[in-house]
């Protein structure tokens, strides 16, 4: 109701009841009906107009609501004689009328404006005075970390120092220049700014919208902050970015500029290194100092903190260092006007890394980074996280490792390459590993990336799942022939061996001569044949998918070593021999603490895979083998020791694995020829084919179109040879100043199993065995651990003796390259890939190929 409306009554008053309503009737708002006041006094000489019977009929229900009939509604007021006008709108003295009615008053919109920003105000006001002066304690860790380093297992003895050791210098051991290069191009208001710049925010903002550049906007204040104290992240966030403005506003009233700036420069990263101090050697050469850091040296560290990540001289950190000088001789005319026209861009330090990987360390270094990176600590987190890592090396036994090798290598040609691992039985620790001389020259790591053929080493896994699964050392096995003949996966000739060695003959002699045909036909027997074995490995650490796919193509080649395994596998895997049965997974790392803190400890899984007493038989077994089979007389004297040999076809990948209940360590050879695309065969270069001619540059030849590739060819010896020899010189070294340990004691597990009938008596050896005399009883009877079929049983003593677990079958067809089309162990299945022929050996991270064999292409 219009507010100069004076309220309407009805006939009866204010008082009076309402009349009752129509059904039909609605609801209406009586403020667009009233023309005039009905208690309006009457004029001096005017008499009261008739009421009309509209009028009379009318009912009024109250000062807000009228009751509207359906007929239209009359004027409340007419002229003598003249026709009712309907009612004209509601009028306001003064209003507005259309669209501008929704239009709020200008004092509303100044109110509103006033209410709001002191709200906000207060909020930012209350946050600000919530917001605490961050304090020394709530450093960064990383923000004063020293550089990490790694230890030998004894804590002690250092491998390598990671990243460059950051040194806080006061402020007053800066170069002025590196001060105000630092300021001219991070922020040139900074001694005169509050910690923050407004005119920056402004400036970045606008940049970044019309695509010129990204700029952060924050003062050295502001980043002085964010990179030294917690709770300031680097994330990008409103938040984050408030907070942080907050925080700087108050340590610029807490601290004076040159604390801030002192606080700043030896905080944030350069690149190689962190703080200024460190910056300055690691560029400029051990010898250089924050101090003495010239005019050119200090813009260019200052060019650095915008993009660490720049290379030392990429071109467009020189365009940026020309920007800083630029801006030095703007700001501070006086000390750097002439600069512009004489800086020359300074001669950076080109480091030698071999302080850091230089050497055998190196190898040593990259496998303790790369256990760690599984864990989630990064290798940039452990250079600059101040870590001190405790490895599981022993310092004695990684020269030992080097000197078995080397020892045995040194007449070789550098086609021929060795890897060693050696595993503490009882807790999966690597003791020790050879893989190269200088990972600086060859990062290649043979030990641990070198992926071959297992060949007859494998077959203990087999000999355990036979024992595990109840049956006993006393069975006796085919010597002859497999049983069945016919076997799933073996071509019709059907598994040989390198010598006769009688239709039956027990577990003991079949693993001690190494004989296929016991092996194979023992993995068939077993409930869940070659499942037994693959579980067994699996759970020995064996590489669960290249386990899956060996047995998916070479079928019950399998348990005669077609899978590639690693050094380091093999050396952990026969562990579960050496301690009762149990495998710990094998690792590099003891313990990582930073301060006084362990952060990562030891990872030490272990889980039984076999029974104690199946370890103990299993044991008995391979020690006959360096007593009398393929590797005897080549044991450690009066210590203990057990082990096992293999040869793969051609003698290309030739192993021993041997353990003592405190050591347990594998030896692999292989040999790689470098050939060019004519078939030129060219040496390699520090142990890797050449890309290039001579490694010298080439625009012919590169890394993916190479001068020379790589071939794997035979190696010319067997398992017994030089793999045992290396064993056996680093056994005795590794062992030196040990106790000597006994095996447990022959547990005889199972009953027996005979899948043939037991042999007859024979005669006894007589004394000139060459078993007893410590000669290599291939001589006489051939290779007996022979894995190919070329295995001749007439040879006569003047031949050469055939590999003890593979070798060439001259009455095989001949490749082109002379390698055996049939495959290995004379086993094949139809389309000429034999033992281990279809599964390649992986590519070298060296750029070495591993390539196909002859007898697979």
């Amino acid at each position: 109701m219009p507010q100069d409306s004076a309220p309407q009554t009805g006939e009866s008053g204010w008082g009076a009841a309402q009349p009752g309503r129509r059904p039909e009737a609605a609801y209406e708002q009586t403020g667009a009906m009233a023309a005039q006041p009905y208690d309006e006094p009457p004029r001096r000489g005017d008499q009261p107009p008739p009421r009309s019977r509209a009028r009379q009929d009318a009912r009024t229900v109250s000062n807000q609501e009228t009751l509207v009939s359906d007929a239209p509604r009359r004027s409340r007021r007419r002229g003598d004689g003249e026709p009712p006008e309907p009612p004209g709108p509601p009028t306001k003295k003064g209003g507005k009328g259309g669209w501008r009615r929704f239009v709020p008053s200008w004092k509303i919109v100044v109110a509103g404006f006033v209410v709001l920003a002191a709200g906000l105000f207060g909020m930012i006001m209350v946050a600000y005075a919530n917001t605490p002066v961050p304090t020394a304690n709530q450093a960064k860790s990383d923000a004063l970390a020293q550089q990490s380093t790694i230890y030998f297992r004894d804590g002690k003895n250092v491998i390598a120092n990671l990243g460059t050791k950051r040194e806080i210098v006061p402020i007053s051991k800066m170069s002025q220049t590196v001060r105000d290069a630092a300021v001219a191009i991070e922020n040139n208001t900074f001694y005169e700014d509050s910690g923050i710049s407004i005119s920056g925010m402004f400036r970045a903002v606008w940049m970044t919208a019309t695509g010129q550049q990204r700029q952060g906007a924050s003062t050295i204040t502001q980043q002085m902050a964010r990179n030294y104290y917690d709770g300031l992240s680097q994330e990008v966030s409103i938040k984050r970015k408030v907070m942080e403005i907050f925080v700087a506003v108050k340590l610029d009233e807490t601290l004076t500029k040159d604390q801030i700036l002192e606080n700043y420069l030896n905080t944030i990263p350069f690149g190689s290194a962190y703080g200024v101090e460190a910056a300055a050697k690691a560029y400029f050469g051990p010898n250089a100092s924050a101090a003495k850091l010239t005019a050119e040296q200090g813009a260019y560290l200052a060019a650095r903190i915008q993009r660490p990540s720049w290379a030392p001289d990429d071109p467009a950190l020189k365009s940026r260092w020309s920007t800083v000088i630029q801006y030095m001789a703007q700001q501070w005319p006086d000390r750097y006007g002439n600069l512009p026209k004489t800086a020359k861009f300074p001669k950076i330090y080109k480091g030698d890394n071999a302080n850091e990987l230089g050497g055998l360390k190196g190898y040593m270094v990259v496998q303790v980074l790369e256990e760690l990176k599984q864990r989630g600590l990064t290798p940039d987190a452990v250079r600059s996280g101040g870590y001190h890592i405790v490895s599981t090396f022993d310092r004695k036994l990684m020269q030992a490792a080097k000197t078995a090798v080397t020892s045995t290598t040194s007449s070789m040609s550098k086609e021929y390459h060795a890897g060693l691992a050696a595993v503490n039985p009882k807790n999966g620790r690597i003791l020790a590993f050879y893989g190269g001389s200088n990972y600086v020259k060859d990062s290649f790591n043979e030990p641990f990336d070198a992926k071959k053929q297992a060949a007859s080493a494998f077959k203990p896994y087999v000999l355990a799942a036979w024992l595990q699964a109840g049956y006993s050392l006393k069975s006796y096995v085919p010597g002859n022939e497999t049983v069945p003949k016919e076997i799933p996966g073996i071509q019709k000739e059907g598994i040989r061996n390198s010598h006769n060695v009688g239709r039956s003959i027990d577990v003991i002699k079949a693993t001690a001569q190494s004989v296929n045909t016991a092996f194979v036909s023992m993995a068939y027997k077993l409930p869940g044949q070659l499942g037994d074995v693959k579980n067994l490995v699996e759970s020995a650490g064996f590489n669960q998918q290249r386990m899956e796919a060996d047995v998916d193509e070479h079928s019950f080649q399998f348990a005669i070593g077609s899978a590639l395994v690693t050094p380091v596998e093999q050396a952990a895997g026969y562990s579960i021999f050496a301690n009762g049965g149990k495998y710990t997974k094998y690792h590099v790392v003891q313990e990582v603490k930073q301060g006084t803190q362990v952060v990562y400890g030891e990872q030490r899984a272990s889980k039984q895979v076999i029974d104690p007493g199946v370890a103990a038989d299993s044991t008995v077994a391979m020690q006959e083998v360096l007593r009398s089979g393929t590797a005897a007389g080549k044991g450690l004297g009066n210590r203990p020791a057990a082990g096992k040999t293999g040869t793969n076809n051609d003698e290309k990948e030739a192993w021993f694995v041997g353990y003592t209940p405190q050591i347990s360590a594998a030896v692999g050879f292989y040999r790689e020829e470098c050939r060019t695309k004519t078939g030129k065969v060219v040496q390699p270069i520090n142990a890797s084919c050449p890309s290039t001619p001579l490694g010298k540059p080439s625009t012919k030849y590169s890394a993916a179109k190479p001068y020379s590739r790589a071939y794997e060819v035979s190696l010319g010896f067997e398992g017994a040879g030089p793999p045992t020899a290396t064993w056996q010189k680093f056994m005795l070294l590794a062992h030196e100043g040990l106790p000597i340990e006994q095996f447990p004691k022959k547990a005889e597990v199972g009953l027996p199993e005979n899948i043939v009938p037991s042999p007859t008596p024979t005669p006894k050896p007589s004394a000139d065995n060459p078993f007893d005399t410590g000669d290599d009883p291939l001589n006489d009877q051939g290779n007996q651990d022979c894995l190919v079929g070329p295995c001749d049983d007439n040879a006569t003593p003047t031949e050469e003796p055939t590999a003890d677990d593979g070798g060439g079958d001259p009455g095989f067809p001949q490749t082109p390259n002379g390698d055996v089309a049939g495959g290995n162990n004379g086993i094949g299945n139809g389309n000429g890939h034999g033992n281990g022929g279809g599964r390649l050996p992986e590519p070298r991270s060296t750029g070495w190929t591993s390539l196909a064999r002859p007898e697979d292409q």
